[in-house]
């Protein structure tokens, strides 16, 4: 039986509630290796809702505490790249260069925002 895969919504793992599902093929293999649930509309709105909330405080951060996140979100992204581009390879079908070659893009923009102080303020 495939794996079944649940929502993130507010940093924590949820199972869907709507009973539908979509299959996620491996590319590579054509075999189904998960199912992840599709996300009702009270999902979708809670999950929105969640993330409105959450924004001001994060707003309202003073900028070297979210740098400080920033700066630990890169070290996770960096120290895990090997499995994150087995991660992206089983369910995009790229290769392991390729993938680790995304995976850089997003420390490379992560990195962009850190030197250049980007800050966002409206939701």
């Amino acid at each position: 039986m495939a794996k079944e895969l649940h929502h993130i919504i507010g940093g924590k793992s949820v199972k869907g509630t709507s009973g539908r599902f979509a299959d996620v093929f491996n590319p590579a293999t054509g075999e189904v290796a998960a199912r992840a649930p599709l996300a009702s509309a009270e999902e979708i709105d809670g999950a929105v809702r969640i993330a409105a909330d959450a924004f001001p405080g994060w707003a309202a951060t003073p900028t070297p505490k979210r740098a400080a996140v920033m700066f630990a979100m890169r070290e996770l992204v960096t120290a895990n790249m090997g499995k994150l581009a087995e991660l992206i390879g089983q369910e995009h079908g790229k290769t392991l260069e390729d993938a680790r070659g995304s995976i850089q893009r997003g420390i490379d923009g992560i990195s962009h925002i850190l030197r250049n102080g980007s800050r966002i303020t409206r939701f």
